[in-house]
């Protein structure tokens, strides 16, 4: 057997194709950051952080679409998000701009993947797109929160990033991690889908220390990336198998379990996925208890954020069989979600909930858990 022949037996037999992804920096140069954009991402970082550490009695609220499909919607929904945050003083508002979607089996993998809504897989565009997109939802004043899935996209658009997510299914991961360990932006892990709060854990101590891994730079170069590690990580409760896992109860074994590991007890809960038992209408209600443990439970000072699945409009689509050109417009074509009016309705319940928590605080000598 000639050597050639071996290699075409042995190598890429799987592979039916391969195309050339565009270096990292050429998009970057093609669509640079703007100094109203880095005004943005810079103030989005400092403060998410600060709320992560206790040193602002804020609450973070990682609110919008499961997913983008459409830009038009998403730019919309920015600019109602950034008119009620500028009223909002007790939230921090960050909007969800998810461009990428984890499947459990097979599906629509979002607009970096195939921003068509086609099969086309035009990834290439889904990253002009992307960068575009968060872009101006910067300009517009709004920071932005994406959950990151590779190691590789990053290098893309997470410098217009202010926050980052982890999910249920790549938080055991090693390869995310060690990701989470290089992110310039706090970084949530989510528990398991099975409800497993000690993979969170583990994650965040990882993430907490550095790490050498695979990656690529700005030039699209293969490369070793080193790590400092990331110490602005925190846990979310997203529910799971076994139920949901928001009450004030699910909240204080998470942070007994976080102290006796010795690493800071800042909890996210997510309104959604199963702690809403995937009905997108009980995300209200959860929102609703999130709001008490603020006011009454000593669990309330532990909160540090919520995460609202909201778009234009309420519920959810599946893709027409003529193509996207049928869509309605701002629903959903992921997991269902709540109107914009609920979505006002569920901010101020949280608002209430903060307001109560400093009140609550002030009363107790002065005494504030945030400066802890």
């Amino acid at each position: 057997m000639a050597v050639r022949d071996a290699l075409n037996e042995l190598d890429d037999k799987r592979i039916k194709q391969i195309k050339p992804l565009i270096p990292p920096q050429i998009l970057m140069e093609d669509l640079p950051l703007t100094i109203q954009a880095a005004q943005s991402v810079i103030i989005g970082r400092a403060t998410a952080e600060a709320i992560i550490k206790g040193q602002d009695d804020r609450l973070i609220v990682i609110v919008g679409p499961c997913s983008v499909h459409d830009v038009r919607a998403a730019i919309e929904y920015a600019g109602r998000l950034k008119a009620y945050a500028s009223e909002a003083s007790e939230l921090f508002i960050i909007m969800r701009v998810y461009f990428e979607k984890p499947r459990t089996t097979v599906g629509w993998k979002g607009l970096i993947n195939d921003p068509h809504l086609n099969n086309s897989f035009q990834i290439n565009k889904g990253l002009r797109i992307a960068r575009n997109l968060l872009l101006e939802i910067n300009k517009i004043g709004i920071p932005c929160g994406c959950e990151f899935l590779d190691t590789i996209t990053p290098q893309y658009i997470a410098d217009l990033v202010s926050w980052g997510a982890i999910g249920a299914r790549t938080t055991e991961s090693q390869v995310h991690r060690e990701l989470a360990s290089g992110l310039s932006v706090p970084v949530g892990f989510k528990n398991g889908t099975d409800g497993n709060i000690g993979i969170a854990v583990d994650a965040i101590k990882a993430a907490r220390s550095g790490h050498h891994f695979l990656s690529v730079t700005k030039q699209g170069l293969s490369a070793i990336v080193e790590t400092d590690g990331n110490e602005s990580c925190h846990v979310i409760l997203r529910g799971g198998a076994q139920g949901p896992n928001y009450s004030a109860e699910h909240v204080q074994n998470v942070v007994q379990k976080l102290e006796s590991e010795k690493l800071p007890a800042r909890i996210m809960i997510d309104c959604s996925h199963g702690n809403s038992s995937k009905v997108f209408s009980r995300q209200v209600d959860v929102a609703k208890d999130i709001a008490e443990q603020l006011k009454s439970s000593p669990t309330g000072h532990n909160i540090v954020g919520v995460m609202i699945e909201s778009h234009l409009k309420e519920g959810r689509q599946d893709l027409p069989v003529e193509g996207p050109s049928n869509l309605v417009y701002g629903q959903s074509i992921t997991d269902a979600c709540i109107s914009w009016e609920t979505t006002i309705q569920v901010l101020d319940l949280l608002r209430e909930g903060v307001r109560a928590r400093r009140a609550r605080n002030n009363n107790k000598n002065g005494y504030n858990a945030f400066n802890e």
